[in-house]
């Protein structure tokens, strides 16, 4: 029995407003976090997750205020990131109604970092978000909101995150992030396989048939989206019965 596939909606947040981009560069507003995330939550998304963008850049804490009004929105389960640095922002953040984190820069720095928090809360709560640009060869992880190039390959990050406990991946292309151009299905699949734990895939939709081809083609266990749902172009309901039409086993 496989488990179905799960739909996400995703919300980039930076000063306590959601924001869409292209490429993560030339944000406009889409709204506010708790009010989106009530929609998405009637529109029976599977999840949502909440990522603080710029508060790792700019070297401050998460916005606690505005993930506490956004898990007062929403019964299904929810996924904060961005400015993580320790165990305590860790615990601030499920006490503040998170159900999991996602964890990117901190453990960029320090990997052990993985191990410690798995340890501690759980790896069922503990998600390592990946951002990625292709390379000459392969795939590179950015850091810092995808301000930085770390050097690093993204197979074998994925690979290491997942020995050290991780419960989940989710992996964003840069380079289809907010074109609209579908999922970057070379990664994704390469990731999928290489790794024992969930896969959940972001950068790029458009349509309700990019997340098909993620789910299916790329192996992708979820599929996360942004603007196609903020902005009404396809609606979590319709891309559920699109989806479920292909043949896709999804929650209802």
């Amino acid at each position: 029995m496989t488990l179905a596939k799960r739909v996400i909606a995703c919300l980039d947040v930076d000063g306590g407003r959601v924001v869409k981009g292209i490429n993560f560069l030339d944000l406009r507003d889409a709204g506010d976090p708790a009010e989106l995330a009530a929609r998405y939550d009637a529109d029976l998304a599977d999840e949502v997750v909440f990522l603080d963008i710029t508060a790792s850049s700019d070297n401050r804490e998460i916005l606690i205020d505005a993930v506490r009004r956004t898990a007062d929105s929403v019964f299904i389960p929810l996924t904060v990131g961005g400015g993580i640095r320790g165990l305590d922002d860790i615990d601030r953040l499920l006490r503040a109604g998170s159900d999991k984190v996602s964890l990117n820069t901190a453990v960029l720095d320090r990997p052990a970092f993985i191990e410690e928090a798995a340890a501690h809360f759980g790896d069922q709560c503990i998600v390592i978000a990946i951002d990625v640009r292709r390379a000459e060869r392969g795939w590179t992880v950015y850091s810092h909101g995808g301000r930085r190039d770390t050097g690093r390959d993204a197979v074998e990050w994925a690979r290491e995150a997942a020995e050290r406990g991780a419960g989940e991946i989710l992996l964003t292309s840069m380079d289809r992030d907010g074109t609209h151009s579908g999922y970057d299905l070379a990664i994704t699949a390469t990731v999928a396989a290489a790794i024992p734990i969930p896969v959940i895939a972001s950068g790029g939709a458009g349509e309700p048939e990019h997340l098909r081809a993620v789910l299916v083609e790329g192996g992708a266990d979820a599929a996360l989206a942004a603007s196609i749902f903020h902005f009404g172009a396809h609606p979590i309901p319709a891309t559920k019965r699109y989806l479920a039409a292909a043949g896709v086993e999804v929650r209802r």
